[in-house]
């Protein structure tokens, strides 16, 4: 019974999971992929470009999503628009085969640019009811246009590969929450579920290098919100008053206690700080403190603990300042990216084949997160990869003068238009092809 069971159970799998492609000759796509770049380049520029000085934040990217969504259709891909509030799925059949999705990112951040780049953004939006500046200073700009540029290549590389593509182009990746309301929208219902899913990402590393990791490459994250209820008055007069800034204080640096001795060493988890408000004058004892911050882990024992250990930390200082008990919240963010396994290796193939040494293997999962990990559990394979951004003049200029070197969200964050997008559109062409060769 068990044998039977067991046999029909691997017969099912069989037919569930998608066959490769036949082998792909690497070299010979890679080279037909570098024509298109370079027949294509001038555009993909212009566009990240544009995009560049012409950022929008979360779910308010109706121009950029318009931008996309004009490029794709003059592809010939079929596209939607307005799925999940302003992303788009672009449709490219090329015969029988796998339903590949490729996934781009539409947001910025609430930042102002100081890169002073001749195309660097003024623009400013509203975001959470304040005037802010907005900038592109992730590189998903670097993504659209690499995301534009593979399609490029897969279109004039079509008798070479058959399958679906899925060109996905997501709000709001910056709040960890676009891909879900994209698959809240009927996604999956709407424009079936992908045999294989690959994105990327650009970061401070050298440009024309790829990075690529099995497992885990990205980290869960949870917002966190915490008020400290006091007591105001004179601030010559503290002995009269129950002082919430003392509170906030105590408990950021008290919550670190949660992570040096609560947390095994040898497991990753960060709890952050990013904002703390309270009163108006410095003479004056608020009668509240607004703590905000974010936790970080790849771990979801460790995301327990982590997590069981703020909520303590606050009720424990708020006790002993004879505080009311603080309002603490709580909420779930991304979770982590986990690339699958044999994909990965499939496609870490094509990568040291392609790109030889350039072809990286990431050592340990990232610190940030990214809420593409909501496409890999809606039940799409995945391999999430990055590609370096900085030319080798700026990273040795940046170590001979002992500087670091700005990292994503940083207001200098400049990555290298042209090596940043040539590697992207090349990595993503042959991932794609990879999996889809004839």
């Amino acid at each position: 019974m068990i044998k039977l069971f067991c046999a029909a159970s691997a017969a099912i799998l069989a037919l569930a999971a998608p066959a490769w492609s036949a082998p792909l000759d690497v070299a010979a796509a890679k080279a037909q992929v570098a024509a298109v770049i370079d027949r294509d380049y001038g555009q993909l520029d212009a566009l990240y470009k544009d995009l560049h000085a012409h950022p929008e934040l979360g779910f308010q990217e109706k121009r950029t999503a318009a931008r996309l969504a004009a490029e794709m259709r003059g592809l010939g891909f079929e596209v939607t628009e307005g799925v999940g509030g302003t992303g788009l799925v672009a449709i490219l059949k090329n015969g029988d085969g796998p339903r590949v999705l490729v996934r781009t990112e539409l947001d910025a951040l609430p930042m102002e640019e100081k890169t002073g780049l001749p195309y660097a953004s003024r623009v400013t939006a509203t975001w959470n009811g304040k005037e802010t500046y907005v900038a592109h200073s992730c590189g998903h700009d670097v993504h659209m246009a690499a995301w534009v540029g593979a399609a490029r290549a897969l279109v004039a590389t079509k008798a070479d590969w058959r399958g679906t593509l899925v060109f996905v182009a997501q709000p709001s990746e910056e709040t960890v929450n676009g891909a879900k309301a994209m698959l809240d929208d009927g996604f999956i219902k709407r424009f079936g579920k992908a045999d294989y899913g690959f994105a990327l990402h650009v970061g401070p590393g050298l440009a024309g290098q790829v990075y690529y990791k099995p497992g885990a490459v990205s980290s869960t994250s949870d917002s966190l919100d915490v008020v400290f209820a006091g007591r105001g008055g004179h601030g010559s007069m503290p002995a009269a008053t129950i002082d919430p800034v003392m509170m906030g204080a105590r408990f950021v640096v008290d919550v670190q206690s949660v992570i040096s001795r609560e947390k095994d060493p040898a497991a990753f988890g960060v709890v952050t700080i990013g904002s703390f408000q309270a009163g108006s004058a410095g003479n004056i004892i608020p009668d509240s403190a607004h703590l905000r911050g974010t936790i970080r882990t790849q771990d979801a024992a460790v995301r327990d603990k982590i997590l069981a250990g703020v909520d303590r930390t606050a009720r424990a200082v708020a006790d002993m300042a004879g505080a009311p008990a603080p309002a603490v919240t709580i909420v779930p963010g991304g979770k982590a990216v986990i690339n699958d396994a044999a994909l990965t290796e499939r496609t870490a193939g094509v990568f040291q084949a392609a790109f030889g040494a350039d072809a990286v293997v990431q050592p340990q999962a990232g610190s940030a997160s990214e809420d593409y990990s909501e496409f890999i559990l809606a039940g799409t394979p995945s391999v999430y990869f990055g590609i370096g951004g900085y030319d080798a003049k700026t990273i040795a200029d940046a170590q001979k003068a002992g500087a670091a070197l700005p990292v994503n969200h940083s207001p200098f964050f400049a990555p290298a238009a042209e090596p940043s997008i040539r590697t992207g559109v090349m990595a993503m062409t042959l991932a794609v092809m990879n999996v889809t060769a004839r």
